[in-house]
């Protein structure tokens, strides 16, 4: 399986990433199946730095990596209410999980708005739900543990 991880640098060895801002799935490395979200990330990163470039850096990773025995593995097939709650608990800073990989959609900044009212407790669980599946939302796939960051083979970077 090809991921790609968006950034303003070449990053052929991963690292984990400790966060100052709260994120969907909490600190780790992160990389989502889709290029057009990895370009995203990148130029996303790039304004909030004032970087000169961005980049879409490639990985390779076994196609049964998130069935693996060996991993603690979360995975949410789609944006329901145990992925709201999983995702607002992490945005909260609540105590981190303890899974080497998590995968599920990304709480983008076209949906900030639903989550922002939802957590404002404007509305419920099943109403934030029903509003997040009127967006086309990407998958991202986040690594949380050194075991599970040398699952990732860089192939190359691209410029964004």
């Amino acid at each position: 399986m090809i991921v790609y991880h968006g950034s303003t640098q070449k990053v052929e060895v991963p690292e984990l990433i400790v966060s100052d801002r709260f994120l969907d799935f909490g600190s780790g490395f992160y990389t989502t199946t889709s290029i057009e979200q990895a370009t995203r990330w990148a130029r996303i990163k790039q304004k909030r730095t004032d970087a000169l470039m961005a980049y879409v850096n490639i990985y390779e990773v076994n196609d049964t990596l998130l069935t693996n025995e060996n991993f603690s593995i979360r995975i949410f097939p789609e944006a329901d209410r145990d992925w709201l709650e999983f995702i607002t608990r992490n945005r909260r800073g609540y105590p981190l999980h303890t899974y080497d990989l998590v995968k599920g959609a990304v709480a983008n900044d076209t949906i900030y708005q639903t989550l922002t009212l939802y957590e404002a407790g404007a509305y419920t669980a099943e109403e934030t739900v029903i509003r997040l599946k009127t967006h086309r939302l990407f998958d991202q796939i986040s690594f949380h543990t050194e075991k599970a960051l040398k699952e990732l083979r860089f192939i190359e970077t691209l410029k964004s």
